[in-house]
């Protein structure tokens, strides 16, 4: 016997009616023993009042609700009677994963194993990954490479970008090559001695200090 205790609701049912009392309530006692009787031999071993007061009430033996009241005692201790020799409910079984009901559905047993290493490690590298997100903070410089700060006192930090650092590596490369000996020879073109450009005649094309400024915003 699976119950936890010996006492058989027949005895618990005995004591009851042997109490007396009015005719309608020994008739109620023996349909709820009855109701009872069949619900463990159903193999169920719910009697919880919810339970057996949904059952009471279907088959029109007594409201649902008025199990709870004063006046039930007896049904109630009937209804306990019944769960202490039925024994506890069976535990409930554990709620199946969505991934976990995929797997059952695969009959190749190798195969199911395969994949349920599979989630499982894709489980524990969603863990790992929620983790690290808790516990990391990324901070962004959107300062412009080259950008330098500049600070006053007593005034807002200023953001300073050279000019060098604002030019893209065609834009330096084009203006290296302006000012470089052989590209200027190519073009009948030369630096003189104060940074201006001059062509054959020795005319000034572009003015003085033009090459050193370039290279001033190279460097």
């Amino acid at each position: 016997m699976n119950g936890a205790t010996d006492i058989h609701p027949d005895a618990v049912l005995e004591s009851l009616l042997a109490k007396g009392g009015r005719s309608n309530r020994r008739a109620n006692l023996a349909k709820l023993h009855e109701l009872c009787r069949r619900q463990h031999e159903a193999g169920s071993r719910n009697f919880s009042l919810s339970a057996i007061g949904r059952l009471a009430e279907a088959e029109g033996i007594m409201k649902g609700r008025a199990l709870y009241n004063a006046p039930s005692a007896d049904y109630r201790a009937l209804i306990d009677g019944w769960a202490a020799y039925a024994g506890p409910p069976a535990p409930k079984p554990p709620k199946m994963l969505a991934s976990h009901d995929y797997l059952m559905r695969i009959e190749d047993p190798a195969i199911r194993s395969i994949m349920q290493a599979i989630i499982a490690e894709r489980d524990k590298l969603k863990a790992q990954l929620n983790t690290l997100k808790a516990n990391i903070q990324v901070t962004v410089d959107r300062r412009p490479l080259g950008a330098t700060i500049a600070a006053a006192p007593g005034a807002q930090p200023v953001t300073v970008l050279a000019m060098a650092a604002q030019l893209t590596p065609s834009e330096r490369e084009a203006l290296r090559k302006a000012v470089s000996a052989d590209y200027l020879e190519e073009r009948g073109l030369r630096e003189g001695s104060h940074g201006e450009i001059v062509n054959e005649r020795g005319r000034t094309v572009l003015e003085v200090g033009f090459a050193r400024a370039i290279r001033k915003m190279l460097a």
